[in-house]
């Protein structure tokens, strides 16, 4: 079960490139990493469905209510990111987004929640709309709703 303070003992990504990102964004408390030409990133812990370590990667996000949106694009490619099979088998994940960090319930949105969030993420992200011409598979949107108010 992860939770918000995982987020500083999590084994980063395995891409290099999110790793020091994630790092950095860390180090800065959140003040750094967080916002990029109006994209906004968060760090999300998952717990390992087969370790039972924690894990953590930067991702887009967006907003929807109380809950923070992110998609489970890898690039389109045609199998889903490991933090995704991840927050499946536990979705109990920590969250910093910006300065703020807390303990989120993860869960997939449902076919009509998807239409209208893949749209909106979307816009934040073009890009996502080019992953899902590149693969089959219908590219997951995950809520993440706080658990916990978020500390600063």
């Amino acid at each position: 079960m992860a939770v918000a303070e995982d987020l500083d003992r999590a084994t980063d990504s395995q891409w290099d490139w999110v790793a020091e990102q994630t790092r950095a964004y860390l180090a800065s408390g959140g003040t750094e990493g967080h916002e990029n030409n109006g994209v906004h990133v968060l760090v999300l812990a998952t717990t390992g469905r087969r370790t039972g370590l924690p894990r953590r990667n930067c991702l887009i996000y967006g907003r929807s209510g109380e809950d923070f949106v992110v998609v489970a694009s890898k690039g389109g490619a045609d199998e889903n990111p490991a933090w995704f099979g991840n927050l499946l088998a536990d979705p109990s994940v920590g969250v910093q987004a910006g300065t703020h960090r807390f303990t989120a319930r993860a869960r997939v949105a449902s076919p009509a929640e998807r239409e209208h969030l893949w749209t909106r993420m979307a816009q934040i992200f073009p890009l996502y709309d080019d992953y899902a011409r590149k693969t089959d598979r219908t590219i997951p949107i995950v809520l993440l709703t706080p658990r916990s108010e978020p500390q600063a």
